[in-house]
């Protein structure tokens, strides 16, 4: 315990710093080029924010292995690795939208046991150890105690390859918009998992998410009483390529019509 209390820390810090690095950078002009298509950017504040945390994880923890969005993976077999997106709503950025966060995940031999997200311009830090509970800031947070998805607010996301439609993803939102009371959609899948830990929202769903998008954020929300499967209702892992997440209560709601669709399409 003493060693993840370290942990913990450690990681608020740099996420702190990293967070710094991009409030410098929003809205000032910065190069940036494309992934994979147009929608698909990258900035070079997402580089040096990545660069800021892995540079500090080489020197306090050099046998720590790294799973980062932008450069990829390093020793990843290592029994400690971090999984870390630099800055997770780059769309949000570039385009001067205050809604985006950095994501930092520490997991043990494949198993997540601290996580962190920099809400940066909501000045929120969320964090979470395996068996701590969950915060935000200094406050404990819980997942909302509403078991009706007519009165529920969601949040989802859509992935870059929209276009051809992965697991029907249209299709499902225009049920869940039919079943909840409203849907919001943010850009940033690290602050929607925080959202559902906080009560904010009720439940979140996406597909095409990646490890860094979920590492931290899946712990924060298993933390604050919340559960996260795949769309089988299966326990999700950071790879999981459907995320279902939820208050617990109105899992097997959202879940119905995720699978009737699936089934449909």
């Amino acid at each position: 315990m003493i060693y993840k209390d370290i942990m913990i820390n450690s990681i608020i810090k740099i996420a702190q710093e990293a967070g710094e690095i991009v409030r410098e950078g929003f809205g000032k002009n910065f190069s940036f080029e494309y992934k994979t298509n147009l929608s698909n950017l990258v900035t070079e504040i997402d580089k040096k924010s990545e660069k800021h945390i892995k540079d500090f994880i080489k020197k306090e923890f050099p046998a720590h292995g790294i799973l980062a969005e932008e450069s990829g993976g390093e020793n990843t077999s290592a029994e400690y690795v971090w999984v870390v997106d630099p800055l997770d709503g780059t769309t949000n950025f570039a385009h001067r939208l205050p809604i985006f966060s950095v994501s930092i995940g520490l997991q043990k031999n494949g198993k997540t046991i601290c996580g962190v997200v920099n809400h940066v311009m909501g000045n929120e830090i969320y964090s979470a150890e395996l068996g701590g509970g969950a915060y935000c800031n200094s406050n404990k947070i819980t997942v909302k105690q509403n078991d009706n998805l007519r009165t529920s607010l969601l949040a989802t996301g859509f992935p870059y390859d929209i276009d051809e439609n992965p697991s029907n993803a249209l299709g499902i939102f225009i049920e869940m918009v039919k079943a909840a009371r409203a849907i919001r959609r943010l850009g940033s899948a690290a602050i929607d998992f925080c959202y559902v830990a906080s009560g904010i929202f009720e439940g979140f769903w996406e597909v095409h998410l990646h490890p860094w998008d979920i590492c931290a954020g899946q712990l924060i929300v298993e933390e604050s009483g919340g559960i996260i499967t795949d769309f089988t209702n299966t326990p999700a892992s950071i790879y999981s390529q459907q995320i279902l997440c939820s208050n617990k209560l109105i899992h097997d709601q959202m879940h119905q019509i995720i699978r009737a669709n699936l089934i449909s399409c």
